[in-house]
């Protein structure tokens, strides 16, 4: 489960970068770079909610 949460958050992150690449900064709320933006925003609350996931499971571990 641990590799597949980090294999996860390779793809957000390579997500993340590649559409970045395609928000035109001059207008990023027109055209196809609203759709960029979304993405970027998505796959930023994936790597911060798997980040949340891996850190609850680590306390859960030592708790018991």
């Amino acid at each position: 489960m641990k590799i597949f949460i980090y294999i996860l958050m390779a793809l957000a992150a390579g997500l993340l970068v590649y559409n970045t690449t395609k928000i035109d900064f001059e207008a990023p709320l027109e055209g196809d770079s609203t759709v960029a933006v979304i993405c970027v925003l998505a796959a930023a609350c994936v790597i911060v909610l798997l980040w949340i996931l891996i850190a609850s499971r680590t306390i859960k571990k030592k708790m018991k």
